[in-house]
């Protein structure tokens, strides 16, 4: 037996830094949420970090992802006092907005049936799955738990 289990070796793997993969959250799916518009899902959660204006005014500005990433990842900035409770919750409703908004990519998802779905980054323990591929995969399992969501709602 190998080091990693069978569902990690027949795990759909994928890059959060890769624009043209539609389950990464820089790709360049817009979407509507909390009465505006986010170009993409990076930008939506790093914007939330924050209560200043300033601060939230600062990410939104960026033209890209991985800008959003850049500015919103500062550590000087203060974050939300609730941060570390929310921001499973505030990625999640970022994921499922972003599938909703774009049939094409809800349908992709759908069609990973009971697949797992690993963010596949080497640095990354929280979000992804390390390189030891022994990392939380939260980003892995909030598309799962949107899947199953979506999958809920169509067959009513």
């Amino acid at each position: 037996m190998g080091l990693f289990t069978s569902a990690q070796e027949d795990a759909h793997y994928f890059s959060m830094d890769d624009a043209d993969n539609g389950f990464s959250r820089v790709s360049e799916h817009g979407f509507e949420l909390d009465g505006e518009h986010w170009p993409t899902v990076e930008h939506y959660y790093q914007t939330m970090k924050y209560t200043k204006q300033a601060d939230r005014d600062a990410v939104k500005a960026t033209t890209t992802a991985l800008q959003a990433r850049k500015v919103g990842g500062r550590w000087f900035k203060k974050k939300r006092p609730d941060w570390k409770a929310l921001e499973l919750t505030i990625m999640t409703r970022a994921v499922y907005i972003k599938m909703r908004t774009h049939p094409a990519l809800d349908e992709a998802l759908l069609a990973t049936g009971d697949q797992t779905l690993v963010e596949n980054s080497q640095f990354d323990y929280f979000w992804g799955c390390g390189r030891d591929k022994r990392g939380a995969n939260h980003y892995g399992q909030i598309l799962m738990n949107v899947r199953e969501k979506r999958r809920q709602e169509k067959a009513q």
